[in-house]
């Protein structure tokens, strides 16, 4: 899942009655020097800060993701949205937790100085042609940055960039026919070129990270297509933060190559809606509490 999907306690149940679950979230804490744990269940305004936010979902999804299979389910094929890119990373083996916890804390840092608070906005748009979003924000980019940020869905796209941009981008939308128009709640505007900055930054980062090949495979955000050469991945992260994440398409890819079930790890079901929108005819489960976990291994016989 990729932000604003976090919420207070979140797998609190599965921290309980788990000890991997446990372990990955002492790791976690480890390496990040505070209480993970402790700030999930007891700081809303930080679990909220983009810096927090990341390692938060990232250790959430991993640690499910690592409860699935210590109980036989591993995937065939992954893929994450925006900042479960990572999640999915550590999955295919590509990058380490351990990296991976560090980084993403990086990550959130380098995005809340380069859009601090206020400067920018994301708005998701529904039931608009692309071409016409597309379109749009071309001709409201003469008030500033506003591009398509995130293809969710066949039927919501999102929009960002800067506050006055991305309102004139709202308004020749609606006069286009457009009915809804959602603001999100999320701290800047993240996958649009106003990140630029925090995707070198990112990069310098990463040179002194090891990336390995994804040892299964892994659909990028960015070309919703196979990663399979540790280099680049490296060169898809960075650009990642600056670039519109293709959601969409690469459910379609993973379709089209025989993908029926998915399993959404971490919090919310945000991804699970999306996929079910994209095509329901696949199988679709979530998981964020043991009674899920518990439906899955029945329903997929393990």
């Amino acid at each position: 899942g990729g932000q604003g999907a976090q919420k207070l306690g979140m797998a609190s149940d599965l921290y309980a009655a788990y000890p991997i679950v446990k372990e990955t979230f002492d790791t976690a804490s480890r390496i990040l020097g505070y209480d993970l744990r402790e700030l999930i269940d007891s700081n809303e305004e930080k679990l909220n800060q983009t810096r927090y936010t990341q390692p938060a979902i990232l250790t959430t999804s991993v640690a499910i993701y690592r409860l699935l299979a210590e109980n036989g389910i591993a995937p065939d094929i992954v893929a994450g949205l925006s900042l479960g890119e990572y999640s999915a990373l550590v999955a295919a083996g590509a990058l380490s937790f351990e990296d991976a916890v560090a980084l993403v804390a990086k990550r959130g840092e380098f995005m809340e100085t380069a859009a601090p608070a206020g400067s920018g906005k994301m708005v998701a748009v529904m039931n608009t042609d692309p071409n016409l979003i597309e379109e749009i924000c071309q001709e409201a980019s003469e008030k500033g940055v506003v591009t398509p940020a995130n293809y969710n869905t066949p039927a919501q796209i999102v929009i960002g960039g800067e506050v006055g941009a991305v309102d004139y981008a709202v308004e020749l939308l609606k006069e286009a026919g457009a009915k809804r128009c959602v603001p999100l709640k999320v701290s800047g505007p993240f996958h649009s070129a106003l990140l630029k900055n925090a995707g070198e930054q990112l990069a310098e980062e990463l040179k002194s990270v090891k990336l390995s090949t994804p040892w299964i495979p892994y659909v990028s955000n960015v070309t919703a297509d196979y990663v399979t050469d540790a280099s680049q991945v490296a060169e898809l992260l960075k650009q990642q933060v600056s670039r519109p994440v293709h959601f969409t398409q690469s459910v379609e890819r993973m379709i089209a190559d025989g993908v029926d079930t998915f399993i959404e790890i971490g919090p919310g079901k945000t991804l699970s809606s999306f996929v079910r929108k994209i095509d329901r005819n696949v199988k679709v489960y979530n998981i964020e509490k043991p009674e899920d976990l518990d439906r899955v291994m029945e329903e997929l016989a393990c």
